[in-house]
């Protein structure tokens, strides 16, 4: 069993938020990969999809994955995560977490394993949480660049709360395919 994480923050209010990276990228997975509707579970504090792998190659199908999106607020997202390992008896090496960072230029994204959380409050409270950095990390950027260098951002708590212009999506829309591959790979 695999699960697979958004990090984001619950209410209307932060729908198409630069924050809420992690759980557009979840919403499009679910879809793509047609699992069923996400449901509020309390035990996890969390809302849940879990299904069978689809055929994503021979050696892996038919496995059952887990897709949470923590009801928490970003930086206590690692109370759920922490309760759904326990819950299913696994470790962090069963986990990937999706999330935004400020680090990375918009339109690109990274793959880590076994990274510091960079001053992201949710993957900090996560590794806080489970008291490990080695974990997955899908880092879905977010950093604006001038001049081929990123720029350095004061205000940053406000910037990550906004909505994404439409000009942002479609950057974030153009890499989510690619990161759906990754994604795959990693299962």
């Amino acid at each position: 069993m695999k699960i697979l994480i958004g990090l984001g923050n619950p209410e209307k209010k932060y729908e198409f938020t630069r924050h809420n990276a992690g759980f557009m990228l979840l919403d499009k997975l679910q879809s793509k990969w047609e699992f069923p509707a996400f449901e509020f579970n309390k035990k996890f504090n969390a809302e849940i999809s879990k299904s069978k792998l689809p055929l994503l190659n021979k050696e892996r199908a038919g496995g059952e994955v887990v897709l949470a999106k923590p009801q928490t607020f970003m930086n206590l997202s690692g109370t759920a995560v922490k309760a759904i390992l326990d819950f299913y008896k696994l470790s962090p090496d069963d986990i990937l977490v999706i999330h935004d960072d400020i680090d990375i230029p918009l339109g690109k994204y990274k793959i880590a394993t076994d990274s510091s959380s960079a001053g992201h409050n949710g993957v900090q409270n996560i590794i806080d949480q489970l008291g490990t950095q080695k974990f997955h990390r899908v880092r879905i950027g977010l950093g604006q660049e001038k001049e081929g260098a990123l720029v350095c951002r004061l205000g940053v708590h406000d910037f990550v709360l906004e909505k994404f212009t439409p000009q942002e999506l479609e950057k974030i829309k153009k890499i989510s395919e690619d990161i759906l591959d990754e994604i795959k790979k990693l299962l």
